[in-house]
């Protein structure tokens, strides 16, 4: 049995051996930093449990574009590598997609590692048509 709740910063450090499997270049520090300040424009992680265990970590955003209007943003899902394809993901997305409708919108996007395409795709997710582009401007 899987449960699926939003974390309180006392538990965020809790989630970092797990986000750190997604994200390999962030120390404990800094992804607590990154948490807290995106905190502040309505950030949120929420954990996925199983027997009392920290199994999952989804990160969201409320966010409204011209583009594409009022949406939650998935930042983040990652299920701990020791028990994927155990139906966590599904569940992280589940509560994402409720939470998204409660709060009244009507999508859901995330950005989709290759590997993780077929995943997405069995719960629905589809392609938007426009591609995220970006240009690093390093010093």
């Amino acid at each position: 049995m899987v449960s699926v709740r939003r974390l309180v910063p006392a538990e965020w450090a809790q989630a970092f051996p797990i986000v750190v499997q997604l994200r390999g270049a962030l120390d404990e520090a800094e992804f607590l930093h990154r948490v807290r300040r995106q905190s502040f424009s309505g950030y949120e992680l929420v954990g996925a449990f199983r027997d009392g265990a920290l199994v999952g970590v989804l990160g969201m955003r409320p966010v409204h574009t011209l583009a594409r209007g009022a949406h939650l943003h998935v930042d983040d899902l990652v299920v701990d590598e020791r028990v994927r394809s155990g139906g966590i993901g599904k569940a992280l997305l589940a509560f994402a997609e409720e939470d998204a409708r409660a709060r009244g919108l009507n999508a859901v996007f995330l950005d989709a590692r290759q590997q993780a395409i077929p995943f997405y795709e069995r719960e629905r997710y589809v392609f938007h048509p426009a591609p995220s582009m970006k240009k690093l401007l390093g010093g």
